[in-house]
């Protein structure tokens, strides 16, 4: 639902500082400063890269030995993140909660999520306001990071619900599912976050496409990473880890040093850039997004109403919680 409000300017901060890569304890350290930063400027909606926490695995693209059979350095780098990635049941994400709930300030927050013995590539939507949150999970790895997270299902299709509209989320290459998109845009976005390792060319132009075809506001996200940054947040860990450290070191930067370049933006339901997009700025980027006259842009395009044909075209979405294993007792 929506709420009435007078003057809709939301003031939003798009991180695209890299975290402590790796390191849990130290990138939530890094979290609650940053957060506390975009507080004091006054940012109501703070938006993180995907997986930022603690870090999008890097090496699968960059490293060329990454997905050779049983390569050492692979398998110690994924128990390292292993070890240090997220689960929704433990201190450390309570204390991440904590945080944000105090500052009363809406988080869409990339992680990698533990679950069992499977990571995900999963956002959290964290509500300060009302103290809760939702998850999403990446539905399909793309490519190299198959080696790295499972696959999540339809029960983690989520949005918040703020005064300011409904806000949602997808990760990267879902931009180029055309069922997803439909999903999303039946919650009547009016804030997408487009999360991805690096908003480069080609995900500029799926979050333009996103913006038109969903009439909404696009937040593209995406982190400044340096080839350093990953091997000196590998190094914080105190590993006696040779292979890891020569597998990291194998990566090959596509220019000074960069991994990853930013590339953070803001865009216009009509699919023009409001701000940015912003390249190599570690950093903070602040935009106000005036989200006034969206409406009027409904006038043109609306892919879940009246330009759509449901007579002709329907969407089944199966949202039950996929379960291998499932305990049942008998009467």
């Amino acid at each position: 639902m929506t709420g009435n409000m007078n003057n809709k300017i939301l003031k939003t901060a798009i991180v695209q500082s890299p975290p402590v890569f790796f390191n849990l304890e130290e990138t939530i350290d890094k979290f609650s400063k940053l957060l506390t930063e975009a507080k004091e400027e006054g940012a109501k909606l703070v938006v993180f890269p995907e997986t930022w926490l603690p870090g999008y695995p890097v090496w699968i693209d960059s490293a060329p030995e990454a997905a050779l059979w049983d390569n050492h350095g692979a398998k110690n780098l994924y128990a390292a993140l292993f070890n240090n990635s997220l689960a929704l049941d433990s201190p450390e994400f309570s204390k991440i909660a904590k945080f944000v709930y105090e500052l009363e300030m809406y988080v869409v927050l990339g992680i990698n999520e533990k679950s069992g013995s499977t990571l995900y590539n999963t956002i959290i939507y964290f509500d300060g306001t009302k103290k809760t949150y939702k998850i999403h999970r990446k539905l399909v790895p793309t490519y190299t990071e198959k080696l790295i997270w499972g696959r999540g299902d339809g029960s983690t299709f989520n949005y918040l619900e703020t005064p300011y509209g409904n806000i949602g989320a997808l990760i990267c290459w879902e931009h180029w599912m055309p069922f997803a998109r439909a999903v999303m845009h039946s919650f009547n976005e009016v804030i997408h976050i487009a999360q991805f390792p690096s908003v480069r060319e080609l995900h500029q132009l799926a979050a333009r496409h996103y913006a038109f075809e969903g009439t909404t506001y696009v937040i593209g996200s995406g982190t400044v990473v340096r080839k350093s940054d990953v091997i000196e947040g590998y190094k914080s860990l105190g590993l006696r880890d040779q292979a890891g450290l020569d597998l990291l070191e194998s990566m090959t930067p596509s220019r000074d040093g960069y991994l990853y370049d930013g590339g953070s933006c803001v865009i216009a339901p009509d699919s023009s850039y409001s701000s940015g997009p912003v390249f190599d700025k570690a950093g903070t980027v602040y935009t106000d997004i005036n989200l006034n006259n969206v409406q009027g842009e409904y006038m043109y395009l609306d892919t879940d109403g009246h330009y759509s044909r449901p007579d002709i075209f329907s969407l089944d979405v199966n949202i039950s919680e996929q379960i291998n294993v499932n305990f049942i007792k008998k009467s």
